[in-house]
């Protein structure tokens, strides 16, 4: 039986410990903690670095932001108190990111909606793997498990002992050089202090890891160009392409969907996922930076071992298979609203609501869920949307099935716009609406 990491944990604590505490006092207290029990080294990448050129151990980096007001997360405490897991922590030096102020871009880069990130490196910074997964806001029991970070952390050993083997692979695990080096560079994020983090004003500072990615999108919009497929659907799912993954295993395939690109490749259920394009696979979160850097139309070379012998199989992406993925569970979509829809949350019609509106069940039906209430997330409201109003065409399109595909329509073909014609039902009347598209 799997020991399932905590989830629906709120990192904050109970509603006692909230009033108890700010939140600035909840990062310090959590940094003394850290510091007087001394099993992480905390925010101190180059300590870890010399120790781990000292004693010839691998480097774990873990990158989770303090306290995590929002998202569900890998508890460390947990952690430490499994035996396995502790017996493999301690072979390695093991340090705690809690905040990327300075953090070098051209080494740590990763899906900036995890909550919770693990880097595996040797002491010169090459990375052996990633792991930390979602697919939901709130769950996690599909993506992560205290057996899968083991295995994960057994195969950073195994590379560690013998790296000429995947020499080549693990070069690839790091990617081209960043737009901006570290993410204060960045126009949205300049003018955080990372030298007086820990001195003062902790929260104001603190640069958080789906900032990042908000930075980089808003910079895209600042320039109004079009949004590219890895900003718009970043780190794709293997569930995106039909490839369901075990998670108490580095790479063991639990089921293959139906009709699915992976079950065209001749994928099979029990296939162990060794390597993706060369790249030795050590969790789902290094599936998912291979298929990151996969283009919109590509081909993936994978070695599966099935019934003990190693089989190569690949993978054809057909053009545009990224925007199969779903984007309205991250963090970062909060912000994609705000430019495309003025802060209006929305979801797919239930049948019956098409029938009742008498819409095709093959059009456009996306029921306004949230309207946004303060500043830009008002622009919707402030527009004449309200909740419950059934969209059945959004700048003539009617084939905009999901909050997804509209929000990716208007990031990548109405970049230069300033506002977009809506169709929508309300009281079972058609009435038109001018959204406001905003930088």
């Amino acid at each position: 039986m799997l020991r399932w990491l905590l989830l629906g944990i709120i990192c904050v604590g109970s509603p006692l410990s909230v009033q108890a505490q700010t939140r600035e006092e909840k990062v310090l207290s959590d940094r003394e903690r850290v510091l007087a029990e001394g099993f992480w080294l905390y925010n101190d990448l180059q300590a870890g670095v010399r120790e781990a050129r000292r004693t010839g151990k691998p480097l774990l980096v873990t990158l989770r932001c303090i306290p995590c007001e929002e998202c569900v997360k890998l508890d460390e405490e947990l952690m430490e108190n499994d035996p396995e897991l502790r017996r493999l922590l301690e072979q390695f030096v093991r340090v705690r990111i809690v905040s990327t102020n300075g953090l070098d871009l051209s080494i740590f880069q990763f899906d900036t909606d995890q909550s919770f990130t693990v880097f595996m490196l040797d002491a010169d910074l090459n990375i052996y793997g990633r792991y930390g997964t979602r697919s939901s806001r709130t769950e996690w029991i599909d993506d992560v498990s205290i057996e899968g970070l083991a295995a994960a952390l057994e195969g950073a050993l195994e590379l560690h002992e013998n790296p000429g083997e995947y020499r080549r692979g693990i070069q690839d695990k790091r990617g081209p050089e960043p737009e901006f080096a570290r993410p204060e560079l960045y126009p949205s994020l300049n003018g955080r202090q990372t030298n007086l983090l820990f001195q003062r004003d902790v929260v104001k500072n603190c640069i958080h890891c789906h900032q990042i990615g908000d930075a980089q999108r808003d910079h895209a919009r600042s320039e109004q160009r079009p949004f590219s497929e890895p900003e718009l659907f970043p780190y794709p799912h293997p569930k995106v392409v039909g490839l369901v993954i075990d998670p108490a295993t580095r790479g063991t395939i639990k089921e293959v969907t139906e009709d699915s690109l992976a079950q065209f490749a001749g994928f099979q259920a029990g296939d162990e996922i060794l390597s993706m394009n060369g790249q030795p696979i050590l969790s789902i979160a290094d599936m998912q930076w291979v298929l990151h850097h996969s283009d919109s139309e590509d081909e993936v070379e994978f070695v599966v071992e099935r019934d003990g012998i190693e089989t190569e199989l690949t993978l054809d992406l057909p053009e545009g298979w990224k925007q199969a993925g779903d984007i309205s569970w991250r963090v970062s979509t909060w912000n994609l609203r705000r430019m495309v829809t003025g802060g209006l949350v929305l979801k797919t019609a239930e049948d019956s609501v098409r029938r009742q509106n008498r819409v095709d069940p093959d059009s456009m039906a996306i029921v306004v869920e949230y309207v946004g209430q303060y500043g830009q997330h008002a622009a919707g409201k402030n527009a004449g949307f309200q909740k419950g109003d059934l969209i059945v065409a959004f700048d003539g399109r009617k084939d905009l099935l999901r909050e997804t595909d509209l929000i990716s329509y208007a990031l990548r073909e109405l970049a230069g716009e300033e506002r977009v014609s809506v169709t929508i039902m309300r009281d079972g009347r058609e009435m038109e609406l001018e959204l406001p598209l905003q930088r």
